[in-house]
């Protein structure tokens, strides 16, 4: 049996105590669980900075570590599932229960209860935070200050249109492995979306293509996802399409046709899947 390396913690000489006859690996142990203390954390393949980034931990978002040498920890990421190396200065082994998460698309954490104060982010949507007092239009969240407290929404509430979420980021620079406010690629854009109206989401496009049920071309509607080997976007109505794309190297919203052709043009095929979430 073969298991996806992304997502599976083993490599031949060490995996995760819960996968013990499951996989082969020369030596198993539990997992610690870790949290994510900066703004946004890369999940690199190797251990080190020039790596290629594979995805990235929001604030508060949990990381199971299994071996932790030098400046970087191996693990996995709690809320996706992805497997990758992120810096120890990054994390901390203590973590609190996230309270609250942000629902703006970006926001600043400062260090009094005023605007004035030192700021610290920004923090992006989905970060996870932990709040425990509150002053005026602000609230204190543990490790890293205040933030407005109509920045943030209690755990447990969702928005409703993961259309609009997607929209929100018209204009932010396309970063690979990125899914932080200042930079995304079009699988992080998509599971940003989701993440905020309360959906699950894998990170890849090939794990999202399973999300939901097929639609017909003639029958697409926003918020439904077309796909191609390796690129995925989200409908914004009928004939429009929102993604984080290497071409305008950054979100945009253009017709659906136009993008099927220049990415036919370009090698890319044309769409492999057209999905819908819900309904």
């Amino acid at each position: 049996m073969s298991f996806d390396p992304r997502v599976t913690l083993a490599r031949p000489d060490l995996a995760d105590a819960t996968l013990e006859g499951i996989v082969a690996a020369a030596r198993f142990t539990a997992t610690r669980p870790a949290q994510a203390v900066i703004a946004a954390a890369s999940l690199r393949a190797a251990p080190r900075r020039e790596a290629e980034q594979l995805d990235q931990l929001l604030f508060g978002e949990l990381f199971d570590v299994l071996e932790a040498a030098g400046e970087y920890a191996w693990g996995r990421a709690r809320r996706d599932g992805y497997v990758g190396f992120v810096e120890m200065g990054a994390i901390d082994f203590e973590p609190v229960v996230p309270t609250h998460w942000v629902k703006a698309l970006r926001t600043f954490a400062f260090a009094e209860p005023s605007i004035k104060s030192p700021a610290r982010g920004p923090l992006s949507l989905n970060a996870l935070v932990t709040v425990i007092e509150h002053s005026g239009t602000m609230s204190r969240a543990a490790r890293v200050g205040w933030i407005a407290t109509a920045h943030l929404a209690p755990v447990g509430a969702s928005l409703e249109s993961p259309a609009a979420v997607a929209q929100a980021f018209l204009g932010t620079p396309y970063l690979w492995g990125g899914r932080e406010s200042v930079g995304l690629d079009c699988s992080g854009l998509v599971q940003q979306a989701l993440y905020a109206c309360g959906r699950a989401c894998p990170r890849d496009t090939d794990q999202q293509a399973r999300l939901g049920k097929a639609v017909q071309s003639a029958d697409l509607a926003r918020g439904d996802l077309v796909f191609w080997r390796g690129h995925v976007g989200m409908m914004m109505d009928a004939t429009h399409l929102a993604h984080a794309n290497a071409h305008h190297m950054e979100v945009a919203i253009e017709p659906l046709s136009q993008a099927v052709t220049r990415i036919a043009a370009s090698g890319g095929g044309e769409p492999a899947a057209l999905r819908r979430l819900s309904g």
